[in-house]
This record gives structure tokens, sequence and C-alpha cells, in this order.
């Protein structure tokens, strides 16, 4: 994956694209975490991921589809949320879970069924991870709209329609999602769609964040983060 990355993509540096570089500087400062490399890769579908190699720099990686599609401090957004899973190490611990259940299906017998177990209690891990990590990018972007407008232009939004997106309408659409999966049916049906998910749904994840954004946890952690 390193000299994929480095094969392959633009090193971002303060000689290459430098607003992208001091975007990541600006939030990594906040979050109080080291620097990590970044890299921008040609590629259509709008991702962003991070790794962290034993013994190696981490890095994130950027997708050109993503950079096009959001603004400046979305973008940043993104990049902290990125920062936000080597902030709680959260490869090393994805590592350590991905053992266990590789472990468990060696067991014969009811090694089957423990390593089951085992991955929907790591893929609810991941979930709940990414969570996380999206209070990490408010924290940077210090505005709910701004994560959540990541979120929405990632369901469904494209360049030429991003002046025409309301962060208001999606967030009305997450609380919908909610009333229509109260029901016991709606429950069962809400669980069978994101157990096997390693991200929680976007509507949920706007959801998550707009109710955080009016937590005392939130306003506490931001009066720090901006003192810093």
């Amino acid at each position: 994956m390193l000299l994929e990355n480095i094969g392959t993509s633009l090193l971002v540096t303060e000689n290459q694209l430098s607003d992208l570089h001091q975007l990541l500087v600006e939030a990594a400062k906040v979050l109080n975490i080291e620097v990590p490399d970044l890299y921008v890769r040609q590629n259509p579908v709008p991702n962003a991921y991070t790794l962290a190699i034993s013994g190696r720099k981490p890095f994130i990686v950027v997708h050109t589809s993503l950079v096009e599609l959001l603004t400046r401090r979305e973008l940043q957004a993104v990049l902290a949320h990125e920062l936000g899973h080597l902030k709680c190490d959260h490869g090393v611990w994805l590592t350590f879970a991905n053992i266990l259940t590789l472990g468990a299906y060696s067991i014969p017998g009811l090694g089957g069924l423990i390593a089951q177990s085992l991955e929907e209690q790591l893929f609810r891990w991941l979930r709940a991870a990414e969570l996380t990590c999206d209070r990490a990018a408010l924290l940077v972007a210090q505005d709910p709209k701004v994560v959540v407008s990541v979120l929405m232009k990632l369901t469904g939004g494209c360049p030429s329609l991003s002046d025409q997106l309301n962060v208001d309408a999606f967030l009305e659409q997450a609380r919908s999602y909610d009333k229509a999966s109260s029901s016991p049916i709606g429950w069962y049906i809400r669980n069978a769609q994101t157990r096997q998910l390693s991200h929680p749904l976007p509507v949920l994840r706007a959801r998550e964040i707009d109710d955080w954004s009016r937590s005392q946890e939130f306003k506490f952690l931001l009066k720090r983060a901006v003192s810093t």
C-alpha cells in the first residue's frame, strides 16, 4: 500500500498543493496530533482513507473526485475525520479485532459461530469509530452544517448540483428515517440493513453529529480546541 500510493499518487507538501497542505496542518494542530503525509490520487469514486504502517509515518489518501465535490472547509473536515482515526489508534484496534476473528474461524465446531459473533461486534465497533471521527471533524470545522454537508454530498451530491443542496432538508430526511424505523418492524429492517456495514448510514451520521453539536461535551471540547 505504501509503494502503491507513492508510485501512483501525488504527495502534498508545502511546495505541492500548498493550500491543501495548510488545511491538513491546521486540522492537526486543533486535534493536537503530528501531521501525517497526505496523498492525492486520481479516482472517480469520492473517498478518503488513512493507513498507519508499523515503523513508518502514517498517511492519508484523498481521491481527486472528493476534492472536486467539496468546498475548502468541507475538505478540511474530511482530513480531520481521517486524523481522528490516527488520534484514536483505530488501525491498531482494527488489526487486533481481525486477528481475533480469524483465530475464531480456525476453532473446530463452534468456531464459526464465535467468529460470526465477533464479526458483528467488529462491524458495530467500526461504525462507532466512524462516529468518533465525525466528532473530530466537527471539532475542526466548528460548524455542524459543514460536516453534515460532507455526508449529504457523499450520499447524493455532484459538483453540478452542489449549489442546490440543502443541509436542513437532509437533516429532516434523517429525522424521517428515525421515525420510519421506530416501530418494531422498522427497527428489525434497520438492524438488518446496517449490521454488516463498516460505516453508519449517512443520514444517521448526520443526525448524530447534529445532536452532538448541541451537547455540553462538544461545547467544552470546542473551548479547549479554540484556546490551543
